[in-house]
């Protein structure tokens, strides 16, 4: 029986064991290590699909319902609510359960052995503030694995696991795993001594990659669908600014399944009749219409990607699926104003992290960057500004985790 080591992202997902003296990934979907946290349940067929076939099946354009980000609702009431989810009245730990059930059969399929015993990764804090929903979110991860036929499952800070997975460092250094996921940041100072890790200090703060998204969202695109646009008023004179609401959610991933009900319609109907400017909410109307929402998630996902590129200073958001040649323009510079107040918070949890592990930040001799949005520039720039001698480590950012996970797997088996 191996102990399987899961990253379980909100973006993205992994899953590791070891053989021999090495981690190794699983291929969750054909010759990838990686796949993306989504789910898609198809109307017609009947069936749940999941990763980059659930994507696909959204950018085709098949009736269904998709999923993601569906990590950052842990610990909320809505885990626990039983909905209508597109042929099935279900809640979304069970979601959650057959996406973690789909992981397991796919290492069984490839392990030929079973996989039921897990090593989780976990953000150190999944909601920044709230101790009750913190708890309640490892609640709710647990269940989920043992409703996705595990046997057992124990759970890891998941900057301490790319911590244990790191590349060797000089004696007496001392190392900052800056773990930027999809819906956390995570920071674990550390200290190699051969193949033993020494964790000395872990701290976490809830904003992520899909925290970017939805601020760059919400300055660029949102007001092309009439966010802060006037409408007139129904019953006499006078106007009024359009409610923020519903543009809230349309910018945040988790929450964009359930925009589309006919209340929202018909509002944003009324809004194109009455809108001082009608052109923007008559775009609002054709999103909600025809479920557009993550459409618009990926194209500022994807603007996002490539004005992070090595000499991009400027890129557009593509959201010709709304109207033909629509495109949203921003610069690098805007990118970091728009994210300013989300780098001054992961720059906040880095000095809490070294104050909690009593060291100064000239002791830092190496960073670790681990997960996707690590890797922007917005990010890169405060761990520079902060550690300006650091060595910097980036060679596993998508995988180190799982791959810390699997060491630490075995290790707990043994």
């Amino acid at each position: 029986m191996a102990a399987l080591g899961i990253d379980f992202g909100t973006s993205n997902t992994a899953a590791g064991v070891m053989i021999g003296n090495r981690p190794h990934l699983i291929s969750v979907e054909q010759g990838q290590r990686t796949l993306p946290t989504s789910v898609f349940f198809d109307y017609d067929r009947k069936v749940t699909t999941y990763g980059s076939e659930a994507n696909a099946a959204l950018i085709d354009g098949r009736e269904g319902r998709f999923m993601r980000a569906l990590k950052s609702v842990l610990g909320t009431p809505l885990m626990r609510e039983k909905r209508k989810i597109a042929y099935e009245r279900l809640t979304l730990i069970e979601v959650v359960a057959r996406f973690l059930r789909m992981i397991r059969e796919r290492a069984e399929a490839e392990m030929q052995q079973s996989c039921d015993v897990a090593l989780s990764g976990r953000p150190v804090r999944f909601h920044s503030t709230d101790d009750v929903r913190n708890a309640q979110a490892e609640i709710d991860l647990r269940e989920a694995y043992m409703v996705a036929g595990f046997s057992d499952v124990s759970f890891m800070y998941e900057p301490e696991a790319a911590a244990i997975a790191s590349g060797q460092m000089d004696a007496g250094t001392l190392g900052l795993v800056v773990d930027i996921g999809g819906g956390t940041s995570d920071f674990s100072v550390f200290q190699r001594d051969g193949d033993a890790t020494r964790i000395i200090a872990s701290h976490g703060v809830r904003v992520g990659g899909t925290d970017f998204d939805r601020a760059l969202s919400i300055a660029h695109v949102m007001p092309m669908l009439g966010c802060g646009a006037e409408i007139r008023n129904e019953l006499g004179s006078g106007r009024h600014v359009a409610p923020n609401a519903v543009y809230n959610d349309l910018a945040t991933w988790q929450k964009i399944p359930f925009l589309y009900t006919p209340e929202n319609r018909r509002m944003a109907s009324d809004f194109a009749k009455l809108g001082i400017d009608p052109a923007p909410f008559a775009r609002l109307k054709t999103v909600l219409d025809m479920e557009l929402g993550h459409d618009i998630a990926f194209a500022v996902e994807a603007g996002k990607i490539r004005i992070n590129e090595p000499g991009v200073m400027d890129a557009g958001i593509d959201l010709g699926a709304i109207e033909r040649d629509l495109l949203a323009r921003f610069t690098k510079a805007q990118m970091g104003a728009v994210l300013a107040d989300h780098a001054a918070q992961i720059r906040d949890c880095a000095v809490e992290t070294l104050r909690m592990a009593d060291v100064t930040p000239d002791r830092i001799g190496k960073i670790v960057f681990v997960g996707g949005s690590s890797l922007l520039h917005v990010v890169e720039d405060v761990m520079v500004a902060m550690f300006p001698e650091a060595a910097l480590e980036r060679a596993e950012a998508f995988t180190a985790v799982a791959d810390g996970l699997a060491i630490a797997a075995a290790q707990h088996r043994a």
